[in-house]
Parts: structure tokens; sequence; C-alpha cells
């Protein structure tokens, strides 16, 4: 009887799992194998919400795979060592796993590729697991990939999908090989409070109501900052939870102005992908390089600090950011506003914002999260590179009522609406009774400051 071994990395489900189909094919053994590789932490994997999101993924994964007679084998070690190991203990003739787009990833296949080779087993990458459409699958005429969104997303849109599948029935996992124990939540230190719940079953229940009570009014809804009103499958999208492929399937079945803006989005995914395949440098380096010479020293150190801790005196600059602290999760709009105020209006390094991001999200993809922060930082994919975002201006257009200020910003809980996006505006005595500090800049101030740096004055 034919065995394979099934190497789960940022796919974490049954349900639409292409390696994992492939390898039941035939009929035979199946090894569903997770490894904790330190290398994958070393490389900034392990933030605290994250691995207490993974703890219940793989928690949730096993329990699946016992329901269907199988169960979750864990190693820990190197990727490739472990999974040639468990290769071996199984007598397994084949190896299945997901593609990805980070140089790591990439190393890693390679790696893997030659040993098993090397030992007379054949490795089977399959694609369309975490993306739609495979990057490099649609590309310019000049170019290897696409830089501007749009025309990206009319191409995406004309590509064929292909058919989600349903999670398999049953299985039969070689009982000679052995497992370390699966991790806890409650033993990562530093999770948010809020962190939410991580697993297929947790996704798919978050999919089905989403699709259900929220997709209709997405296009009118999705920036209110208070409303809340996004699907928030951002965490199960990114580990795997739920199929990317299935959710544009679902969506588009629903129809409608929401599904056509929600799936939009999905896609913004798919392009950040397909640019990181093309240039893996763009996780650190500047897409398009703008000469920037970003402020330093104590003053600009001081600054971010503020702007990390919530107290930079613009409330809704402070309010996403104490939502990442406490949730491991920001709004989109939130995101965008963070990072403009930290890259434009304090003009401090996006990387330094990005790491931060990186170690709060629990949706923190090297993708999305770098090539967002480039975009807004203006060294990425926008074709407006030197616009800056208001706080204020956003914070009216966005939280008019200042709802979504006052459930983070403790200190303006009683403000009134006309004030709360300036409160700098009320008298000095009123200001001092909150605690809520005083801007660290004025907008003119650091417009006028990052015009001249873009050579722009």
């Amino acid at each position: 009887m034919q065995t394979s071994v099934v190497v789960f990395t940022c796919d974490l489900r049954l349900s639409d799992h292409p390696p994992l189909r492939a390898a039941l094919h035939g009929g035979g053994r199946v090894v569903p194998l997770f490894v904790r590789d330190p290398a994958v932490d070393a490389a900034g994997f392990a933030a605290p919400n994250r691995l207490a999101f993974l703890a219940d993924c793989l928690r949730d994964l096993d329990a699946q795979l016992r329901e269907r007679g199988g169960r979750l084998v864990l190693r820990e070690g190197d990727t490739v060592t472990e999974a040639c190991r468990v290769a071996a203990e199984a007598d397994a003739d084949e190896v299945h796993m997901s593609s990805d787009v980070s140089a790591f990833a990439h190393h890693r296949e390679r790696r893997l590729r030659l040993a098993l080779e090397a030992e007379g087993r054949r490795l089977y990458v399959h694609d369309t697991v975490s993306t739609v459409v495979v990057p490099g699958a649609v590309t310019p005429a000049s170019s290897d990939h696409f830089a501007v969104f749009t025309p990206y997303y009319r191409r995406w849109s004309a590509q064929g999908l292909r058919d989600a599948f349903d999670a398999p029935s049953a299985l039969t996992v070689p009982t000679e090989v052995g497992s370390a124990p699966l991790p806890e939540r409650a033993a990562v230190s530093g999770v948010s409070p809020g962190l939410c719940a991580g697993g297929e079953s947790e996704g798919r229940r978050r999919l089905t109501a989403w699709l259900r009570s929220g997709l209709a009014a997405y296009e009118e809804r999705h920036d209110d900052l208070a409303g809340d009103a996004t699907s928030r499958l951002s965490p199960h999208l990114h580990f795997g939870t739920v199929s990317p492929v299935e959710v544009v399937h679902r969506a588009r079945r629903a129809g409608g102005a929401g599904a056509e803006a929600f799936v939009r989005q999905i896609a913004w995914r798919d392009f950040h992908r397909q640019v990181l395949a093309a240039r893996p440098d763009a996780t650190a380096r500047d897409y398009r390089t703008r000469a920037d010479r970003w402020r330093s020293g104590k003053d600009a150190e001081a600054d971010a600090e503020a702007w990390r801790e919530g107290r930079t005196g613009y409330p809704i600059v402070d309010a996403a950011m104490r939502q990442l602290r406490h949730e491991g999760w920001m709004h989109n709009r939130g995101r965008l506003l963070a990072a403009s105020f930290l890259a434009k209006t304090l003009y401090v390094d996006w990387r330094l914002g990005a790491r931060h991001f990186l170690d709060l999200l629990v949706d923190g993809d090297v993708a999305n999260n770098q090539l967002n922060w480039q975009w807004v930082a203006g060294t990425g994919t926008d074709t407006r590179p030197n616009r800056v975002l208001s706080p204020v201006a956003q914070g009216k257009r966005y939280d008019p009522d200042g709802a979504y200020v006052r459930r983070w910003v403790a200190e303006l809980a009683d403000v009134k609406a006309a004030d709360v996006h300036e409160p700098w505006k009320r008298p000095a005595r009123e200001r001092a009774s909150t605690g809520y500090p005083e801007p660290v800049v004025a907008l003119a101030e650091g417009l006028e400051r990052f015009r001249r740096a873009r050579g722009r004055a």
C-alpha cells in the first residue's frame, strides 16, 4: 500500500486542500505532518499572538483528523530533516506540500526536494492553496509581474478558478510514526488579551456568518471603524484555516456590490504575493526608492515610542494602536492611518513600523504587511507616493461620532463627538484633566518636513 506524507505549513485545514487530496488519490496511507521549525521562528514568525493562534489551529486540525480516523503528527526541528525522517519511518514514496512565495519557503522547498531525491522519494508542490491565482500566472507584456494593482486585478478577475474540494471523509495514518505533544495556547506568554480563536472550525464558522450577515453591506461599510464591518478573516487566510479559493467562490455565488468589493480585497493578497515572488528583497528594501533619509536619534525614537504606545495625541491613530495591542489585530483603515502617521507625518522609517506590526499582528503576513507598509510609505506600488493621510480629516470621515476613539482611548471616553478628533481645541484645564497627551507634532509641521525631505517643498 502506498504511503504519502503531507507537510502542512500555511494551510492548516482539511477542506479544499490540494496536497492532501493528491496524497489520498490512490487510497493509500497518509501522514499529516506539521514541523515546528526554529528557523521559521527565527525568521520572525514566533510572535506570541501567532504562536497562540497556531496552537488553536493545530489542536483543531488534530481533532478533525481524529474524527476521520487519523491524527496530526507534530515534530520539532528542521523541516527538511524531519520530513525526510518521517518519510523514512513510514516508508513513504512521496511528500506533498503547498507552494509559498517567500525566499525562506523557496529555499526550504529546494532543500527538501534534493534531500528526498537522494533517498529515492519525490516531492510534489501544489499551487493555489494559499492564493487564488498563482504568482506569475498573469504578467504584463513588459515585466515579470504587475507593479500596479488595477491592471493586475482586471487580469486576475478574468482567470478561471479551480473547484474547491470537500474535506476527506476518512484517512489512515501509520501507527508506527510518533508525534510530539501538541502546543497549548495557555502555555504562550505575552498574548494580547482580546486575541481571537484559531482553527478551521472557527474559520469556517466565521466565514459562513460573514457571508450571511456582513457581505451585502461590505462596500458601504468596510471603512466604518466603529462599525467593525469587515470579515475579520485575515488571520484565517494567513494560517490557511480557510481557503481563499473557496472564499471567492462563495462570495461570488452570493453576488452583489458587497461581494465584488470583498473579492477585490482578496485579490490584493494575491497582488502582494506576485510582487514578493518577483522581488523577494522587498521585505526589507524599498521597492521603489525615494532616496529617503528617515529621521533618527532621540527625538525620532521618542516619537516612534509614543506611536507604539498609542500616545501620539492624535486620537484615531492612538485608538488603532491600542486596538492592535489589545486584540493582535487592527481594522484596515486604522492600519493605513497608523502607517501614514509614522512614515509620513513623523517621517520615521517604514521598516520600524512594519516590525512592530509583525510583533503583534496575528495575521502578520510578510507579503501583505511589508508591501502595505511600502505602499503607504510611498516606496512601494502606490501611484501617488507622496499622499499623506490626515488623522483629523480621516477620523472625522470614518469615525464621525467618535465611537471608535472612545472605545479604545479611555481618556477621551466622555469627550463629545465634536471635539474627540481634535481634543487640543478644548480648554487647557479640560485637556489636563483627562491625562491624554498633547500632539507629538503639529500636522502642518509634519507635512512640511515630509515634503521637504521628498524634495517637494
